[in-house]
């Protein structure tokens, strides 16, 4: 059980993040205890199915408080007696008093009924029909009724996945439900967490089983296991084991469902099996995202999307949600905070703020919680709850500068698009070096790929790497780099990134990277005593934005297609928004490549219609060229 509980939470950090004991701000374990009541109860759906559901109430009962609920797929615990140390978004919220709510949704830990991995929303339901949106529903209209002492209002929040339940609660909204907070909130499982543009993220796959696990009985206890990796080197795991099928052993359990046991592969494993006969953008995934359906999110739901620069789980949802919203609702309050966090370190209580070996200053999380989070749930769940907040709608922090900003719009207004172009001799410049296109070949070797760390150890779900220091891979023959000189003012990005590559291959398929780097001086000091004892921030070379895209899926996510060999091809790649000044003094660069191993799945080089069934024969080395009309389009604030 201790096993358990330390890899579930080092896959999730709901509101407790790593942190030394001299970052910690201690708070009163007993606070809880003194001051909230517990109740557990099992809210009834339309369809029957019963959700268990815990409510913390304030024992001071001469006033009433507004309802801040968290839904989650990762258990509500403790059951019975006991009580959390914590409850609510922020220490701040918790002892400002609030009914705090957390609820295990349909399938999962004590609620009945059977789960399904993003559940898809029904827009049109008929009587009795059900998913997320109209247990969500259905569960606010039964506390709002039967809660002593509510005030009739009710905010939802939650990071990660319980993030996404948030995002689901404003859609076809309860009247009851005046403002949402979405933070790290999976948007669409071909594009978070588990897929990057088409490619498979191999580093989660040990997490999948947390997902993928069959039950239809409510339990306390876990009743999934992770796989076994008998290495410490997960480079050389995965490297070993080969093909994708070969991990199929690790989904194959005694004890067979009914329905799965006649699968002919043996996998029980829903999750696992839903990836491996859905590699490409089809339905199934379609139907499972919420995105496309934001356009349903009412003006009387408020909406604060939190997330983080360097979060390597979720960042294409927060983004493309805030921007969904703000396109559909033109009335909605709708605003954007994103800081210098990996996956849910706002929620954390540390001072010093830290991303791997990189520093961005101190307090960084207390003040969001304190001035911002805080702020935005008094105001409207026991304030005026009009649009004047006092908060602006996109609250920023320039990765760069090191400093939060705050503009009326996201992107802000007075962005420009600039075009730098890969040139010969590894330099990057705003034209074209020369009047004649050249070709920049590299071998792309399958049994050597470029890894995405240097570190040897294995690790639940990979974060670190977001800001590690990339020397180790731009001093491989293959990654290609390329490099501004010394920069004479400061530049500052804001927004996303395209990537439009002229490429070849000599085979028929092949995965293609980006990374944009903040190459530092030669004279910069350190500044974080964590940074790892062989690096110096001297040269650091500081990733800010990275991302793959499956080369098959260059014109259609829906539909595949192979390279034709040696044919020069166009490919644009969507890097996620940054905000990050490279300062005066410092290099911008950037890297190509194609293999980043094993944070995404090795592909065979070769074209295959299912990679996840390839065989060993299909993996081949190739030679892949870059063409210097190659550019990356830039998002420039001036």
């Amino acid at each position: 059980m201790k096993k358990y509980i330390i890899l579930l939470f080092t896959f999730y950090i709901i509101t407790n993040c790593t942190k030394t004991p001299k970052e910690k701000i201690i708070e009163k374990d007993s606070y809880v205890t003194e001051n909230y009541s517990k109740k557990e109860v099992e809210i009834v759906m339309r369809d029957g199915v019963k959700l268990h559901t815990t409510i913390y109430s304030p024992k001071d009962t001469s006033k009433e408080y507004p309802i801040l609920m968290q839904r989650t797929p990762y258990s509500s615990r403790p059951y019975g007696n006991g009580m959390k140390t914590k409850i609510g978004p922020n220490v701040h919220l918790m002892k400002e008093g609030y009914i705090i709510v957390y609820q295990d949704v349909r399938g999962r830990w004590m609620s009945e009924g059977v789960y399904d991995n993003m559940r898809a929303y029904i827009p049109n339901k008929k009587r009795n029909q059900s998913d997320e949106v109209s247990d969500t529903y259905d569960t606010i209209d039964w506390l709002v009724k039967n809660i002593e002492n509510n005030n009739g209002k009710v905010g939802t929040w939650g990071i990660s996945y319980p993030g996404h339940y948030a995002t689901v609660s404003a859609i076809d909204a309860h009247p009851a439900l005046k403002a949402a907070s979405p933070q790290a909130c999976i948007g669409d499982f071909f594009f978070d967490d588990f897929h990057h543009n088409g490619a498979f993220l191999l580093s989660y796959f040990r997490a999948i089983s947390l997902f993928g696990t069959y039950k239809d009985k409510p339990t306390n206890s876990a009743w999934y296991t992770f796989p076994k990796i008998d290495s410490k080197d997960q480079y050389q795991f995965f490297l070993d084991k080969g093909p994708l099928k070969n991990l199929n052993e690790y989904f194959k359990y005694n004890k067979l469902d009914a329905k799965t046991a006649k699968d002919k592969d043996g996998i029980d494993d829903f999750f696992w099996k839903e990836i491996v006969e859905h590699p490409n953008y089809d339905e199934n995934w379609k139907s499972k995202g919420i995105i496309q359906h934001l356009n349903k999110v009412p003006s009387t739901v408020a909406t604060m999307i939190v997330g983080g620069w360097f979060d390597a789980e979720d960042l294409y949802g927060p983004l493309e949600t805030y921007k969904e919203i703000e396109k559909h609702g033109k009335n909605n309050y709708n605003t954007l905070v994103f800081g210098p966090w990996d996956h849910g370190k706002w929620a954390s209580n540390t001072v010093k703020n830290s991303v791997g070996n990189y520093y961005f200053g101190d307090s960084i999380s207390l003040k969001f919680q304190k001035d911002i989070e805080t702020k935005f749930f008094n105001h409207f769940l026991k304030g005026k709850g009009d649009k004047n907040s006092g908060l602006p709608e996109a609250y920023v922090f320039d990765s760069g500068e090191k400093e939060w900003k705050s503009y009326d719009s996201w992107p802000p207004k007075n962005v420009v698009k600039e075009n730098w172009f890969l040139n010969k001799n590894q330099s990057l410049a705003k034209k074209q070096d020369d009047k004649f296109t050249r070709e920049i070949k590299f071998i792309s070797d399958i049994k050597h790929p470029v890894p995405y760390s240097e570190d040897i150890k294995t690790v639940f779900t990979p974060r670190k790497y977001m800001t590690d220091d990339q020397r180790f891979a731009a001093r491989r023959p293959d990654v290609l780099v390329f490099q501004t000189p010394v920069l004479t003012e400061n530049y500052t990005l804001s927004g996303d990134i395209l990537a439009k590559l002229k490429v070849a291959t000599t085979g028929t398929a092949a995965d293609w990277i980006v990374k944009v780097i903040d190459v530092h001086p030669g004279n910069a000091e350190e500044n974080n005593d964590e940074i790892q004892d062989h690096l110096k921030m001297s040269n650091y070379h500081l990733m800010v934005r990275s991302e793959v895209l499956r080369g098959r899926f260059r014109n259609s996510f829906e539909k595949p297609e192979p390279f034709t060999a040696n044919k020069k091809t166009a490919i644009n790649i969507k890097l996620q928004d940054v905000f990050h000044t490279f300062k005066k003094g410092h290099k911008i660069q950037i890297q190509v490549q194609s293999t980043w191993f094993p944070l995404i799945d090795l592909n065979p080089q070769t074209y295959v219609s299912n990679i996840y069934k390839a065989d060993e024969k299909d993996f081949k080395t190739q030679t892949h060229t870059v063409f210097t009309d190659s550019y990356i389009e830039f998002s420039v604030l001036k």
